[in-house]
Order: C-alpha cells, then structure tokens, then sequence
C-alpha cells in the first residue's frame, strides 16, 4: 500500500498562507500542516483549522527567525539585543558546537511551543522544524524526548528519497545552483537522521520511512509533483511543501519563497494532481493516522504471538 502525507510548513505565518493551506486540504492534496508557534498568524491559523476536522496538525519548531514564544530573558543564548532569533540554522549549529547556545534555553524554547499550541486546544499529531534543525544530533535527542513527554507519536524523519534531479534540472536550469545546494542539504540532513533512527525506534515514536521535498523547494510544480508521485514506493512517505498565496504580509517575513508559494499552491489543487493520486493507489493520511496503523499493526502482530 503506498500511502501519503502532504505536510504543509509554515502554517500560521501570514493569514494568505493559512487560506492556501486550508484550501489545499479541503480541494486538494495536503493532508497535514505544521504550526508556527511564533507566527504572525498563530491565531488565525487555529481558527481556521476548527474548518478542517480531518487535518492533521503537527508542531514547526522555529529557533531561527522572528521573536521567540518564551520570554527573551529566559532564553537569553538565542536571542539578539532586541529579543528576536539571532542565527541561521548553521549558525545555531556553530554556536552549539562552541558551547555559545545553551541546550536549557532551548529546550525551554521548545516546550513553550509546544505548549502553546496545546493551549490553543490543538492536540500535535507530529514535530517538524524550521529549516530542519530538530534533525541536528542534540536537538534530535531533544525532539524524542519531548515528544514521549507530551505525547506526540511522530517526528519528522528527513532522510529524503528523491527519484533523481535530472528533470528538475532540465525544468529550472536557471536554478541549478540552488537545486544542487539543496540536494547536498538534503544529503547530509539524511546522513544525520539515518543516525537517530533507531533512538526513534527505541523510543516508539513513529517517522514516515519516505521523505520528500527539500530538494524540490521553491520548485514543485504540477510537473514535479507528478513525478514524485509517480515514483512513490510502497510504505508511507511525507511529501514537505510550502504552498501559499503573496502579499505585503508575506514580503515582510524573511521567507525566500514568495511566488515559489503560488506554484505550490496551484500544482496542489489541481484536480488532474488528485486523480493522479487516485490512479495511483495512493492514500493520503495524516501523522495520526500513520501512527494509529502502526499501532493497529503492532497489536495484531501480538495477537498472531500469543495463538
């Protein structure tokens, strides 16, 4: 059974990316979101997901940009002079390394996240992050332990499984620096996180065991998508997007991807993209979901143990 969760980041990040995204559950693709606890748009975000019953909903941990959910002088390692985030993921990464980020900031940061999506009555199918520094090794140890903590039964696993980038290169060759930055990331982000997978296991959190993607941001159009699902193997696999609508609200975020988010968008509500999927065999799930079957499939292998 090929089965798919389409993740959509950033939600709660403008008021245009939330409509983008809950519009893209309901006609199209996207089964799940991750919610920026810092976002602008934190608020409008909840609201509109009381809309959509069916969509899961995760945590986007964000230690890179904007103000910080706990308060500044609590985390005083992150922050800047005027109480906002001061690095950029492989700055944080460097400041960890050199001992300048202290791992109790963080880990207050973090819990005050979560919390407050939980105080939104939102209960987090899964944990993601900004830029994927939960994949780093200390805070990937972290995101384990919080999620047995508060419950959470799922983390994202970015170890990304692409098809290969020739046709991406041939769409975009205007773009081919970035597309093989993006796929070295994506490289070296699945060396990290194949050597956290079994804690994962270890500690029965549940990981997709396809990812999908990073190499693709900023370029999954109707094309593209239809190639990644063409290609999905057997299993469940995340697809990560980033769909949204632009406006003054969104220039003004540090976001790089701006008209990148229409694309998405367009390529994700796509009735042909739907029925593709259909065509395909493939069922859209959340991270619920995904953790209900493992959890359905542990108790029947047990059952067929004890017969």
């Amino acid at each position: 059974m090929k089965r798919l969760i389409v993740n959509a980041d950033d939600f709660g990040l403008t008021a245009k990316v939330n409509e983008a995204i809950i519009d893209g559950h309901c006609r199209g693709l996207i089964s799940s979101t991750s919610l920026l606890a810092n976002g602008e748009a934190f608020e409008g975000a909840v609201a509109l997901s009381r809309q959509a019953p069916r969509l899961g909903i995760g945590v986007h941990w964000n230690l890179t940009e904007g103000k910080p959910v706990a308060p500044g002088s609590s985390i005083p390692s992150l922050v800047n002079g005027k109480g906002f985030f001061a690095r950029t993921p492989g700055g944080l990464w460097r400041a960890m390394i050199l001992g300048r980020v202290s791992t109790v900031d963080i880990e207050r940061e973090l819990r005050a996240q979560i919390e407050k999506v939980l105080g939104a009555s939102i209960a987090p199918t899964h944990l993601d992050s900004h830029k994927h520094v939960h994949a780093l090794p200390v805070l990937g140890k972290m995101g384990i332990k919080l999620a047995r903590e508060y419950g959470i039964g799922a983390i994202r696993w970015v170890a990304e499984r692409w098809p290969a980038p020739g046709g991406l290169l041939r769409r975009y060759p205007g773009a081919t620096r970035t597309i093989i930055r993006q796929l070295l990331n994506g490289c070296a982000l699945a060396l990290i996180s194949r050597g956290w997978s079994r804690q994962l296991r270890r500690a029965g959190v549940t990981c997709a065991s396809h990812f999908y993607g990073l190499t693709a941001t900023g370029f999954l159009d109707e094309e593209i998508l239809g190639e990644i699902l063409s290609h999905l193997p057997e299993g469940t696999s995340e697809l990560m997007c980033h769909p949204g609508i632009v406006d003054n609200a969104l220039r003004r975020t540090p976001t790089r991807l701006l008209e990148q988010r229409e694309t998405e968008y367009r390529a994700l509500t796509q009735p042909a993209m739907k029925r593709l999927a259909q065509d395909l065999g493939i069922q859209l799930i959340n991270y619920r979901e995904m953790v209900g079957l493992k959890a359905d499939r542990v108790s029947r292998e047990e059952g067929s143990n004890l017969n």
